[in-house]
């Protein structure tokens, strides 16, 4: 829908717009499942971001409409309220607010407190407030999953002094507990990098008159290792508590679940590493399915990585050389060489192409894009050349249809006109940028308001 002035509008805003087990695969009903209205076990959270639990004690959506015109690529800019993307900065545990439109970075902040770190995963809702989960250091230590507010009058002014304190740019990075559009933390009692939250994503939950919920829920996920499953919780978006919590018999690699995404319905997809398996846990009952991932086709062995659904809610999944589908009407899995060694991240657009992060770290087939036509299975391009490309990561599309790719060795994030493939512009001074799924929004919009037709 439109207002009055004929800007896209989305609700009451307007936004832009991410492990092989050698045991016996566990049966699905062996899944446990924990429905918390007001948990006494469980790690909490609070509005005050300074305040974590003792890891001892245990264990949103608007509307983007954009006309009855499918094709969202590139045409004059829209007049938006606001369009960010959301890109962590994992060695140094911040996350970075780009402005999708001018490639300003309008805000930076701290991620978690001294005890998390390594930010890999942000998920946008459809309010644009974003989640970023914290996925643990590499020689210890907690993860954790924080809530930043991206409109400033929606922020609380919690030292009442009459204003909000926050960020305003790069060189502004607030002290842990100041920044006063952090909503909340919640840490997740993990014990090193490879067991902390990654899959990380909000419901797209629509009132009656089709505008966003205002407070959507979180989905959540971990390894609890000791226990030797993936921990998933869903919380509440408002406060960060614990609402319901599914346990899933896990043995993949060492690595706990990798990559999630959410579909119309608010099911959870989830994805093991390496070698999956792909998960989905219903919104409603919390039943859990698991599926298995087929046999990969060629000679390279599998490496399931990035994860994103289409506009039918099919999710495809990014492996060595290969693309896969799966089919939830059929049931049936659908496989596409691609040709290239490493794929990466992935989002879906809506006119039905994925776009690939291609890492040639290890191989020959260059550094760029990959592009496939999600409806006839073609691939448009193997790898799509980004001048001054090297460990490309990430994928992510804004709401004017371009693609954001982040590059974690170079520090910088490129913008991508879909159509003519050339560079528009390129945010730089990032920091060790480590960052897959929804960064803008534009993933979950796609497959609550898919195109018409």
């Amino acid at each position: 829908m439109q207002d009055l002035n004929g800007r896209v509008r989305i609700g009451a805003v307007l936004v832009a717009a991410m492990l092989v087990g050698c045991a016996e695969p566990p049966r699905e009903d062996e899944a446990v499942v924990e429905s918390q209205t007001n948990p006494t076990n469980n790690p909490t959270s609070s509005s005050d971001p300074t305040t974590t639990t003792d890891p001892t004690l245990g264990d949103e959506t608007g509307k983007l409409d954009i006309g009855e015109d499918t094709d969202t690529g590139p045409e004059p800019p829209l007049e938006v309220e606001f369009s960010y993307i959301w890109i962590a900065n994992s060695d140094p545990g911040t996350v970075s607010k780009i402005d999708t439109q001018t490639g300003e970075e309008v805000a930076r902040y701290e991620t978690g407190p001294s005890d998390q770190a390594e930010p890999s995963r942000t998920s946008v809702n459809l309010l644009g407030d974003v989640a970023v989960s914290n996925r643990g250091s590499e020689i210890g230590g907690f993860g954790g999953v924080t809530k930043i507010v991206t409109r400033e009058e929606d922020c609380e002014d919690r030292n009442g002094n009459g204003t909000i304190d926050t960020s305003n740019g790069p060189d502004n990075v607030l002290e842990w507990g100041e920044d006063e559009c952090v909503a909340w933390n919640l840490l997740i009692p993990s014990d090193i990098f490879e067991h902390g939250p990654r899959p990380t994503a909000w419901e797209g939950t629509l009132t009656k008159n089709g505008d966003p919920d205002p407070n959507p829920r979180l989905w959540v996920g971990w390894y609890a290792f000791e226990e030797n499953v993936a921990r998933i919780h869903r919380l509440d978006g408002a406060t960060g508590q614990i609402q319901d919590t599914v346990d899933i018999p896990w043995n993949a690699l060492d690595y706990g679940p990798y990559g999630g995404a959410v579909n119309r319905d608010g099911d959870f997809w989830v994805l093991g590493w390496q070698l999956g398996p792909l998960i989905r846990i219903d919104s409603e009952t919390l039943e859990v399915e698991r599926i298995e991932l087929p046999a990969q086709p060629g000679k390279d062995p599998m490496l399931s990585y990035g994860m994103a659904l289409d506009q039918l809610g099919n999710p495809w999944l990014t492996s060595r050389g290969v693309a896969m589908k799966y089919d939830v009407g059929t049931a049936q899995w659908q496989t596409i060489e691609t040709g290239n060694q490493l794929m990466r991240g992935m989002m879906i657009d809506r006119d039905n192409r994925a776009w690939i992060a291609v890492d040639d770290t290890g191989a020959s087939n260059g550094c760029g894009l990959g592009l496939i036509d999600t409806v006839t299975g073609d691939v448009m391009a193997e790898a799509i050349e980004l001048p001054g490309c090297a460990t490309p990561v990430g994928i992510s599309i804004d709401v004017e249809g371009f693609v954001w790719v982040v590059d974690q060795t170079v520090d910088s994030a490129f913008k991508i006109n879909p159509d003519t493939f050339a560079t528009e512009l390129v945010v730089d001074n990032l920091d060790d940028p480590y960052t897959y799924s929804d960064m803008t929004g534009f993933g979950l919009n796609l497959v609550v308001n898919p195109p018409a037709g």
